[in-house]
């Protein structure tokens, strides 16, 4: 059974930092492609950024220069590391898995509240 639990979120001032951190199991964690998603309320699910199986990674733009993903296989973990963060990236914040193992299958994580107060 494949399983992403998130964990990280949580109530920051406008400006600072946040870890999210997302655990896998039950996948081959290293041929799976990983990504890091948000919904604000009211609005649709974005992806924010995502790392390949070859640690090639993209972001979306209203991100770029501010938050890091990264990966570490040994641990089966995806993280994001978020800086100055701004009251617009208030959201519930999933982690997303695409395995290559299971022809494509896409995973979700429940989601972790992430909270920028102004």
């Amino acid at each position: 059974q494949v399983q992403l639990v998130e964990s990280g979120g949580g109530l920051v001032q406008a400006g600072g930092s946040l870890r999210l951190s997302c655990a896998a199991s039950g996948i081959s964690f290293s041929i799976a492609a990983m990504a890091w998603y948000r919904q604000a309320p009211g609005k649709m699910r974005e992806l924010v950024a995502r790392i390949t199986t070859v640690y090639r990674t993209n972001y979306a733009d209203s991100v770029k220069g501010r938050f890091t993903i990264s990966r570490d296989n040994a641990k089966n973990t995806v993280y994001l590391q978020m800086n100055s963060l701004k009251p617009e990236d208030t959201a519930v914040y999933y982690c997303n898995a695409v395995s290559f193992a299971d022809g494509g299958m896409d995973y979700w994580g429940k989601g972790t509240l992430v909270t920028v107060s102004s």
